[in-house]
């Protein structure tokens, strides 16, 4: 089956346009959310992200070990949405603790990462995954946030080989990386 893989910054459209990608599929859809409300922002966040998709949509909402948990919801879905990675490693550093242990961090994103690419092997379904770019910008000033952007950026890299389609999103704009224009 295809994957394809939305990169771009905040607010670029990226979820808008994995949703009506999604749309076009037709067919049934399992959405997987990262996201976790850790205060009233990023809930309210997570509540305009619900009503902005479709109600018989399936949602299974995954804060680590993505791969497994998809691979035993998943049942005659058509399309799969992942939004987003950026969140799903906000989610493993928060678990570790926030170290500023670039290997350990290297590694545990790495197996989410492959356990993801794994789980998309075995299934009948198409895989529209959101992340984020963030290594456009200025270098972090702190090291915590560059072990971020580093394997963010290792993530997508490994997300977007395995990928047949790559769009990068500015204001709304896709350019495709891989793949067939849109």
């Amino acid at each position: 089956m295809s994957c394809t893989l939305i990169l771009g910054g905040a607010r670029s459209g990226k979820s808008s346009l994995a949703q009506e990608m999604a749309k076009e599929h037709g067919g049934r859809v399992l959405f997987v959310a990262t996201a976790e409300a850790g205060d009233e922002e990023m809930a309210a966040r997570i509540e305009a992200h619900k009503q902005a998709r479709p109600a018989h949509w399936t949602t299974l909402e995954v804060t680590m070990g993505l791969g497994p948990q998809i691979t035993a919801a998943l049942k005659d879905e058509r399309t799969v949405v992942i939004d987003c990675i950026t969140l799903l490693i906000n989610n493993i550093f928060q678990h570790h603790g926030w170290p500023e242990d670039a290997e350990l961090m290297e590694r545990a994103v790495r197996e989410e990462t492959e356990g993801l690419i794994a789980c998309m092997g075995g299934a009948k379904a198409d895989f529209i995954i959101v992340s984020n770019e963030v290594g456009l910008g200025i270098v972090p000033g702190d090291p915590l946030s560059r072990i971020y952007r580093d394997v963010l950026g290792r993530a997508n890299q490994l997300l977007a080989a395995r990928a047949d389609t790559v769009y990068l999103l500015v204001a709304g704009l896709s350019v495709t990386l891989k793949g067939p224009a849109r």
